[in-house]
């Protein structure tokens, strides 16, 4: 019968943890990319020639967990889309870091 995969995550040292807890951060983040362009109707190669880079730069992009900010928006915008970045305070509000 499979472990549940806290009781595994138990049993690695802390540098284990922490490695897998990266890795799985970066699928997150391809995996929100990826489905937000499709949602939105877009492939790879649309965008990358919207961004004027080839699709596997797309595909590079969509994996990593540590975007350039710049590049993130053009990315956003190609598929109609706005960054918005905020700060929360310690008391709950938000301010917007982006002008909008």
């Amino acid at each position: 019968m499979a472990k549940p995969i806290s009781e595994l995550m138990d049993t690695l040292s802390l540098e284990d943890q922490a490695i897998i807890e990266a890795k799985a951060s970066d699928m997150i983040t391809a995996i929100r990319l990826a489905h937000l362009r499709k949602k939105l109707g877009f492939t790879q190669a649309q965008v990358a020639d919207a961004m004027h880079i080839k699709q596997p730069t797309v595909a590079q992009l969509e994996k990593r967990a540590d975007i350039q900010l710049s590049t993130l928006r053009q990315y956003l915008q190609v598929l109609g889309a706005n960054l918005e970045i905020n700060a929360t305070l310690p008391d709950g509000s938000r301010i917007s870091l982006t002008g909008q």
